[in-house]
Protein backbone atom coordinates (compact mmCIF):
# COMPACT_ATOMS: atom_id res chain seq x y z
CA UNK A 1 0.00 0.00 0.00
CA UNK A 2 1.10 3.57 -0.55
CA UNK A 3 -0.28 7.07 -0.46
CA UNK A 4 -0.77 9.86 2.04
CA UNK A 5 -3.61 9.60 4.59
CA UNK A 6 -4.50 12.30 7.11
CA UNK A 7 -6.11 10.90 10.27
CA UNK A 8 -8.45 13.37 11.96
CA UNK A 9 -8.86 12.79 15.69
CA UNK A 10 -9.58 14.57 18.95
CA UNK A 11 -11.91 17.44 18.25
CA UNK A 12 -13.79 19.26 20.99
CA UNK A 13 -16.89 17.12 21.53
CA UNK A 14 -17.60 15.17 24.70
CA UNK A 15 -16.00 12.17 22.96
CA UNK A 16 -12.60 13.80 22.43
CA UNK A 17 -10.60 11.30 24.52
CA UNK A 18 -12.17 8.29 22.80
CA UNK A 19 -11.44 9.84 19.41
CA UNK A 20 -7.77 10.32 20.30
CA UNK A 21 -7.47 6.62 21.15
CA UNK A 22 -9.29 5.60 17.95
CA UNK A 23 -7.13 7.90 15.83
CA UNK A 24 -3.87 6.68 17.33
CA UNK A 25 -4.79 3.04 16.68
CA UNK A 26 -5.81 3.82 13.09
CA UNK A 27 -2.66 5.86 12.39
CA UNK A 28 -0.43 3.06 13.66
CA UNK A 29 -2.21 0.44 11.54
CA UNK A 30 -2.08 2.57 8.39
CA UNK A 31 1.62 3.24 8.96
CA UNK A 32 2.25 -0.48 9.31
CA UNK A 33 0.36 -1.00 6.05
CA UNK A 34 2.76 1.30 4.19
CA UNK A 35 0.84 4.58 4.06
CA UNK A 36 2.39 7.93 4.86
CA UNK A 37 0.28 9.15 7.75
CA UNK A 38 -0.33 12.64 9.11
CA UNK A 39 -2.15 12.63 12.45
CA UNK A 40 -4.14 15.80 13.09
CA UNK A 41 -5.59 16.68 16.51
CA UNK A 42 -8.48 18.81 15.26
CA UNK A 43 -9.08 22.05 17.15
CA UNK A 44 -11.83 24.61 16.71
CA UNK A 45 -9.75 26.51 14.18
CA UNK A 46 -10.66 25.82 10.55
CA UNK A 47 -7.70 27.82 9.26
CA UNK A 48 -5.26 25.65 11.20
CA UNK A 49 -6.94 22.50 9.89
CA UNK A 50 -6.73 23.74 6.30
CA UNK A 51 -3.03 24.40 6.79
CA UNK A 52 -2.47 20.83 8.03
CA UNK A 53 -4.41 19.48 5.03
CA UNK A 54 -2.08 21.16 2.53
CA UNK A 55 -0.72 19.72 0.35
CA UNK A 56 -3.88 17.64 0.07
CA UNK A 57 -3.62 14.04 1.24
CA UNK A 58 -4.92 11.24 -0.95
CA UNK A 59 -7.59 10.48 1.65
CA UNK A 60 -8.76 11.41 5.14
CA UNK A 61 -9.53 8.83 7.79
CA UNK A 62 -12.14 10.58 9.92
CA UNK A 63 -11.65 9.20 13.43
CA UNK A 64 -13.57 12.06 15.05
CA UNK A 65 -16.51 11.09 17.25
CA UNK A 66 -19.48 13.16 18.30
CA UNK A 67 -20.68 16.57 17.24
CA UNK A 68 -18.96 18.44 14.39
CA UNK A 69 -16.87 15.41 13.42
CA UNK A 70 -19.66 12.88 12.99
CA UNK A 71 -22.74 14.97 12.20
CA UNK A 72 -21.98 16.17 8.67
CA UNK A 73 -19.97 19.30 9.50
CA UNK A 74 -16.52 17.85 8.84
CA UNK A 75 -17.87 15.86 5.92
CA UNK A 76 -19.10 19.08 4.30
CA UNK A 77 -15.71 20.72 4.67
CA UNK A 78 -13.96 17.71 3.12
CA UNK A 79 -16.45 17.76 0.24
CA UNK A 80 -15.54 21.39 -0.44
CA UNK A 81 -11.83 20.49 -0.39
CA UNK A 82 -12.54 17.47 -2.64
CA UNK A 83 -10.61 15.13 -0.34
CA UNK A 84 -12.02 11.57 -0.17
CA UNK A 85 -12.89 10.58 3.40
CA UNK A 86 -13.94 7.47 5.27
CA UNK A 87 -17.42 6.71 6.57
CA UNK A 88 -20.69 8.35 5.54
CA UNK A 89 -21.34 11.59 3.71
CA UNK A 90 -23.06 14.77 4.85
CA UNK A 91 -26.70 13.69 4.69
CA UNK A 92 -26.30 10.22 6.22
CA UNK A 93 -24.05 11.59 8.96
CA UNK A 94 -26.53 14.34 9.85
CA UNK A 95 -29.53 11.99 9.73
CA UNK A 96 -27.97 9.30 11.90
CA UNK A 97 -26.70 11.81 14.47
CA UNK A 98 -30.14 13.38 14.91
CA UNK A 99 -31.85 10.58 16.82
CA UNK A 100 -35.53 11.56 16.31
CA UNK A 101 -35.04 12.09 12.57
CA UNK A 102 -33.16 8.81 12.19
CA UNK A 103 -35.86 6.93 14.09
CA UNK A 104 -38.55 8.35 11.80
CA UNK A 105 -36.64 7.12 8.74
CA UNK A 106 -36.07 3.67 10.25
CA UNK A 107 -39.70 3.29 11.32
CA UNK A 108 -40.87 4.27 7.82
CA UNK A 109 -38.74 1.41 6.47
CA UNK A 110 -40.49 -1.08 8.76
CA UNK A 111 -37.80 -1.30 11.45
CA UNK A 112 -39.18 -1.35 15.00
CA UNK A 113 -37.96 1.52 17.19
CA UNK A 114 -38.81 2.33 20.83
CA UNK A 115 -41.66 4.74 21.55
CA UNK A 116 -40.37 8.23 22.29
CA UNK A 117 -41.39 11.81 22.97
CA UNK A 118 -39.59 15.08 22.33
CA UNK A 119 -39.78 17.28 25.41
CA UNK A 120 -38.44 20.56 26.75
CA UNK A 121 -36.09 21.08 29.66
CA UNK A 122 -38.99 22.48 31.69
CA UNK A 123 -41.07 19.34 31.08
CA UNK A 124 -38.21 17.15 32.28
CA UNK A 125 -37.86 19.23 35.44
CA UNK A 126 -41.60 19.02 36.09
CA UNK A 127 -41.58 15.24 36.49
CA UNK A 128 -42.02 11.93 34.67
CA UNK A 129 -42.93 12.29 31.01
CA UNK A 130 -43.94 8.64 30.68
CA UNK A 131 -44.24 5.72 33.01
CA UNK A 132 -40.78 4.41 33.99
CA UNK A 133 -38.60 2.77 32.90
CA UNK A 134 -37.51 5.27 30.27
CA UNK A 135 -34.32 6.81 28.96
CA UNK A 136 -33.47 10.50 28.58
CA UNK A 137 -31.19 11.19 25.61
CA UNK A 138 -29.69 14.29 24.00
CA UNK A 139 -30.70 14.64 20.36
CA UNK A 140 -27.21 14.62 18.92
CA UNK A 141 -24.55 13.00 21.07
CA UNK A 142 -22.91 9.61 20.77
CA UNK A 143 -21.25 7.08 23.11
CA UNK A 144 -24.20 7.41 25.53
CA UNK A 145 -23.01 10.89 26.53
CA UNK A 146 -25.71 12.54 28.65
CA UNK A 147 -27.97 9.45 28.64
CA UNK A 148 -29.87 8.73 31.86
CA UNK A 149 -32.01 5.67 32.66
CA UNK A 150 -35.00 6.31 34.93
CA UNK A 151 -36.15 3.06 36.52
CA UNK A 152 -39.45 1.98 38.06
CA UNK A 153 -39.87 3.00 41.69
CA UNK A 154 -37.01 5.47 41.48
CA UNK A 155 -37.33 8.97 42.90
CA UNK A 156 -35.80 10.73 39.94
CA UNK A 157 -34.38 14.21 40.34
CA UNK A 158 -32.97 15.61 37.08
CA UNK A 159 -29.26 16.19 37.47
CA UNK A 160 -27.34 19.02 35.89
CA UNK A 161 -25.96 16.77 33.15
CA UNK A 162 -29.51 15.89 32.06
CA UNK A 163 -30.86 19.40 31.71
CA UNK A 164 -27.54 20.53 30.21
CA UNK A 165 -28.25 18.29 27.22
CA UNK A 166 -30.18 21.11 25.61
CA UNK A 167 -33.48 22.92 25.56
CA UNK A 168 -35.16 19.82 24.10
CA UNK A 169 -34.34 16.17 24.68
CA UNK A 170 -35.73 12.79 23.71
CA UNK A 171 -37.50 10.62 26.28
CA UNK A 172 -37.52 7.03 25.03
CA UNK A 173 -39.24 3.93 26.35
CA UNK A 174 -36.62 1.60 27.87
CA UNK A 175 -36.76 -1.83 26.23
CA UNK A 176 -35.93 -4.55 28.78
CA UNK A 177 -33.93 -7.44 27.46
CA UNK A 178 -30.59 -7.95 25.75
CA UNK A 179 -28.21 -5.51 24.05
CA UNK A 180 -27.12 -6.58 20.55
CA UNK A 181 -24.99 -4.82 17.97
CA UNK A 182 -24.16 -5.48 14.31
CA UNK A 183 -21.36 -3.90 12.29
CA UNK A 184 -22.01 -3.32 8.58
CA UNK A 185 -19.03 -3.11 6.22
CA UNK A 186 -20.19 -1.89 2.85
CA UNK A 187 -23.39 -3.89 2.54
CA UNK A 188 -22.07 -6.85 4.53
CA UNK A 189 -23.15 -7.53 8.12
CA UNK A 190 -20.14 -8.84 10.01
CA UNK A 191 -21.60 -10.50 13.11
CA UNK A 192 -24.01 -10.14 16.00
CA UNK A 193 -22.47 -9.32 19.36
CA UNK A 194 -24.27 -9.40 22.70
CA UNK A 195 -23.10 -6.85 25.23
CA UNK A 196 -23.33 -7.44 28.98
CA UNK A 197 -22.39 -4.98 31.67
CA UNK A 198 -22.60 -4.89 35.46
CA UNK A 199 -23.55 -1.22 35.22
CA UNK A 200 -27.14 0.01 35.10
CA UNK A 201 -27.00 0.10 31.32
CA UNK A 202 -24.44 0.28 28.51
CA UNK A 203 -23.26 3.81 29.31
CA UNK A 204 -20.05 5.70 28.49
CA UNK A 205 -18.01 3.97 31.20
CA UNK A 206 -19.29 0.54 30.19
CA UNK A 207 -18.28 1.24 26.59
CA UNK A 208 -14.75 2.47 27.17
CA UNK A 209 -13.47 1.56 30.63
CA UNK A 210 -11.38 -1.65 30.76
CA UNK A 211 -13.69 -4.43 31.96
CA UNK A 212 -16.73 -2.16 31.67
CA UNK A 213 -18.55 -4.65 29.47
CA UNK A 214 -18.35 -8.21 28.22
CA UNK A 215 -18.90 -9.10 24.58
CA UNK A 216 -20.25 -12.45 23.40
CA UNK A 217 -19.61 -13.05 19.70
CA UNK A 218 -21.57 -14.54 18.13
CA UNK A 219 -24.49 -13.64 20.38
CA UNK A 220 -26.21 -16.67 21.90
CA UNK A 221 -29.57 -16.03 20.24
CA UNK A 222 -31.65 -18.20 17.89
CA UNK A 223 -30.38 -18.25 14.32
CA UNK A 224 -33.48 -16.54 12.97
CA UNK A 225 -33.04 -13.71 15.48
CA UNK A 226 -29.39 -13.28 14.48
CA UNK A 227 -30.29 -13.21 10.79
CA UNK A 228 -33.04 -10.65 11.40
CA UNK A 229 -30.64 -8.47 13.41
CA UNK A 230 -28.23 -8.55 10.48
CA UNK A 231 -31.00 -7.85 7.97
CA UNK A 232 -32.35 -4.76 9.72
CA UNK A 233 -28.81 -3.47 10.33
CA UNK A 234 -28.02 -3.58 6.61
CA UNK A 235 -31.45 -2.08 5.85
CA UNK A 236 -30.82 0.77 8.32
CA UNK A 237 -27.39 1.39 6.76
CA UNK A 238 -29.04 1.67 3.36
CA UNK A 239 -32.10 3.68 4.46
CA UNK A 240 -29.93 6.36 6.06
CA UNK A 241 -27.59 6.36 3.06
CA UNK A 242 -24.52 5.24 4.99
CA UNK A 243 -21.31 4.14 3.32
CA UNK A 244 -18.14 2.51 4.56
CA UNK A 245 -18.61 1.07 8.04
CA UNK A 246 -21.54 1.63 10.41
CA UNK A 247 -22.79 -0.12 13.53
CA UNK A 248 -26.40 -0.66 14.59
CA UNK A 249 -27.38 -0.88 18.26
CA UNK A 250 -30.39 -3.11 18.96
CA UNK A 251 -32.45 -4.25 21.95
CA UNK A 252 -33.97 -7.75 21.95
CA UNK A 253 -36.86 -8.26 24.39
CA UNK A 254 -37.14 -11.99 23.73
CA UNK A 255 -39.73 -11.50 20.99
CA UNK A 256 -38.94 -8.39 18.95
CA UNK A 257 -35.85 -6.49 17.86
CA UNK A 258 -35.85 -2.71 18.39
CA UNK A 259 -33.28 -0.51 16.68
CA UNK A 260 -31.89 2.14 19.03
CA UNK A 261 -29.57 3.97 16.67
CA UNK A 262 -27.01 3.68 13.87
CA UNK A 263 -23.45 4.86 14.49
CA UNK A 264 -21.86 6.16 11.29
CA UNK A 265 -18.38 6.48 12.85
CA UNK A 266 -18.11 3.69 15.41
CA UNK A 267 -15.15 3.52 17.74
CA UNK A 268 -11.84 2.05 16.66
CA UNK A 269 -10.34 1.71 20.15
CA UNK A 270 -8.83 -1.52 21.57
CA UNK A 271 -12.21 -2.29 23.23
CA UNK A 272 -14.36 -1.31 20.25
CA UNK A 273 -16.98 -3.57 18.75
CA UNK A 274 -16.34 -3.13 15.03
CA UNK A 275 -12.68 -4.28 15.09
CA UNK A 276 -13.77 -7.19 17.29
CA UNK A 277 -16.43 -8.28 14.81
CA UNK A 278 -14.01 -7.85 11.91
CA UNK A 279 -11.51 -10.12 13.66
CA UNK A 280 -14.27 -12.69 14.19
CA UNK A 281 -14.74 -12.93 10.39
CA UNK A 282 -10.95 -13.04 9.83
CA UNK A 283 -10.43 -9.38 8.92
CA UNK A 284 -7.45 -7.95 10.79
CA UNK A 285 -7.52 -4.43 12.21
CA UNK A 286 -4.95 -3.38 9.62
CA UNK A 287 -7.00 -4.84 6.76
CA UNK A 288 -10.13 -3.19 8.13
CA UNK A 289 -8.67 0.33 8.18
CA UNK A 290 -7.01 -0.19 4.78
CA UNK A 291 -10.39 -1.22 3.32
CA UNK A 292 -11.95 1.90 4.82
CA UNK A 293 -9.30 4.14 3.28
CA UNK A 294 -9.55 2.45 -0.10
CA UNK A 295 -13.35 2.92 0.03
CA UNK A 296 -13.06 6.62 0.96
CA UNK A 297 -14.99 9.08 -1.21
CA UNK A 298 -16.66 12.48 -1.30
CA UNK A 299 -20.36 13.11 -1.86
CA UNK A 300 -21.25 13.22 -5.53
Amino acid sequence: MSGHVAVLMGGWSAEREVSLVSGAAVAKALGNAGYRVTSIDVQRDVGALLTRLYPKPDAVFNALHGRYGEDGCMQGLLNILNIPYTHSGVLASALAMDKPTAKAQLAAAGIKVPEHQLVTREEILAGDIMEPPYVIKPFNEGSSVGVVLVREGENFTPADDVVAAGERVMVERFIPGRELTVAVMGDRPLAVTEIDTSRTFYDYEAKYAPGGSQHTIPADVPQDVAEEAKRISVLAHQVLGCRGVSRADIRYDGTDLFMLEVNTQPGMTPTSLVPEQAAYVDISFEDLVVWMVEAASCDN
